[in-house]
This record gives structure tokens, sequence and C-alpha cells, in this order.
């Protein structure tokens, strides 16, 4: 099996080569490429002093899906990973890798995440949605036959968000079989820098509602889906209400956030659906555009292209 490994990154320099000094001593034969788009901490020098990464693909876009189609783009391996830059791969990792993609389409694994009361570890995550069963996969820890990212068309870069749990849905419609392989494990430190993320409730319910009409159509199972993420997120928002950890006005704008975003994805969902039949479902995919990369530096080839 050739391996190429695609890893995506921004602004994440110290942590990508962490992650590359990793590759390098336990997958030291895969393809490296690395996908900086637009990083403004040195990743491009970093990046282009090492001998340990083919390609260097350099783009203005900030959205993972984008960098991910991007680097997709540039493997030659018969299987293409996945991997988050903040990940560190461990020892067996290429072993599981190899293994599973014998017999699956796809495999996952587990990150060990280093917390100060020891150490955690996620499990596989299964949803049966109208009738079919979907597995999602770890999205910065993932494996797949280069033909399988061919046939679906890679990510759908519509999403900001969710690019990953879409590809699954679109996995399951396609019946092909997503491995989860707990050998295959990476790490990541946990750092605490005291800060709260503000979540994007437009964004998160653009994307829910698009890739579940997208989907499955305008049907009873999604209109049940979406209503009951939304009725679980106004109780917790209320309580932050309550607590007195945000005001009434806070709360009404969620709602009208989150009306927003379903209205949109749920809109922008039948659009997609309508323009492009399964399996791909990826009407925004790779073969969408060409024009991802503003540069590559390709070690394989003898200087940098646009």
């Amino acid at each position: 099996m050739n391996l190429s490994v695609v890893v995506p990154t921004l602004n994440g320099r110290e942590e990508l080569s962490r992650c590359l000094d990793t590759l390098t001593a336990h997958v030291p034969d895969a393809e490296t490429i690395v996908v900086n788009g637009p990083s403004a901490d040195g990743t491009t020098g970093m990046v282009r002093a090492r001998d340990d990464v083919e390609v260097l693909v350099e783009i203005a876009d900030r959205t993972i899906n984008t960098a991910r189609n991007a680097g997709i783009d540039r493997a030659t391996g018969d299987a293409v990973a996945l991997l988050d830059r903040s990940f560190s791969v461990e020892d067996g990792w290429l072993d599981a890798v190899t293994d599973a993609l014998a017999d699956a389409a796809v495999v996952t694994g587990p990150t060990h995440r280093k917390l100060p009361a020891g150490m955690t570890t996620e499990a596989p995550e299964e949803r049966t949605i109208a009738g079919r069963d979907v597995t999602y996969f770890n999205p910065g820890n993932v494996a797949f036959a280069s033909h399988v990212l061919d046939e679906l068309d890679g990510f759908d870069e519509y999403l900001d968000i969710g690019g990953s749990r879409d590809l699954a849905h679109r996995l399951a419609e396609s019946d092909h079989e997503v491995t989860w392989e707990s050998a295959m494990c990476v790490r990541s430190e946990f750092e605490a820098d005291g800060g709260i993320r503000q979540k994007d409730w437009h964004a998160k319910y653009r994307s829910l509602t698009y890739r579940l009409v997208k989907n499955y159509g305008v049907r009873p199972t999604v209109a049940r889906r979406v209503v009951a993420h939304a009725g679980r997120d106004a109780v917790d928002s209320l309580l932050d209400v309550i607590r007195g950890e945000a005001d009434p006005s806070q709360w009404l704008g969620t709602g009208r956030r989150v009306l927003r975003g379903t209205a949109l994805g749920g809109k922008d969902g039948v659009t997609a659906r309508r323009h492009d039949a399964p399996p791909r479902r990826n009407p925004n995919g790779r073969s969408a555009r060409r024009d991802r990369a503003v540069e590559v530096y390709d070690d394989r080839d003898d200087g940098p292209t646009a």
C-alpha cells in the first residue's frame, strides 16, 4: 500500500512541527502533504526547510474542507490519510491503517488526550437515520482508499463546519464500510488557555440542516432531528439566562440565528440534492474548482507551481 498523508494547517507552526516529527518516526515512507492556508506564523519557511515533506500547498481559503480537498488533489497514494496538525501518530498507527484498509474503504481511530486528571479517548459514534446506518469518523485521524474519495468527490466545500459528518452520510449511502481501529491512535496534549469558544449558531444550523436535507431529502426524520437539536440548545441557553450567565436578549438573538441558519441550510440543501445525484451528493466537491492552490512547492518536481 502506498500511503499519502494530508496535514491541513493554519497558524499552528509548533504543533505542525511535532506532528511531522512523529510522522517521520512512525510512517517514514509515506508521501507527506502539508496544506497551509494562509498562515502568518512562519509555517511556510519551517515546512520548506524540512526534507520529510514532499508537497507544500499554499491556499488563500481558510476553510478546512477546501484545505482537505487541495491536499487530496495532490496525493498519489492508493490510500490517503487526513491528520490534524495538532495530533501525533503513535507506534502501531501505520500497521493499523494498513491492516484495516485491506478489507474496508475507510478506517478511523481514537485520539488520546492528556488531561490534568488523566487520559481520555474517544469511542466510535454511530447513528441510524432514515434506515441508514451511519458511522462517523474522527476527522483528524482517518484514512481512505483513494478510489472512495474519487467516487464521492472529496469534501463538500459549501460547509464551513460539519464536512466530515456530511461525508459519513454519503459513505453510508454508498455502502462503504467505515472501520474503527483502536490501534490507530493519535495523541493530543491538553492545553487550557482559560478562554471560552463562542458558538456560531447560524453556521451550526446552516450546516446541520444542509447536510441532512441534501443527503435524505425533506422528510419528517430530518425535521425531527433538527428540532431535537434546537430544543436541546434552547434549554441549555435558557439555563444560562437563569444562572445569570447570559441575558434574555442574547437568548432571543440566538433563536433568530438558529432560525435563519436552518432556513438557509434547508434551501441550499434542496438545491444541492437536486443538482447532484448519488453516489456523490457533492455539487461543491473537488471537481467543482481547480483554483484552490495559490502556490505549490513539490519536491517530486523541481520548484514551485501556481
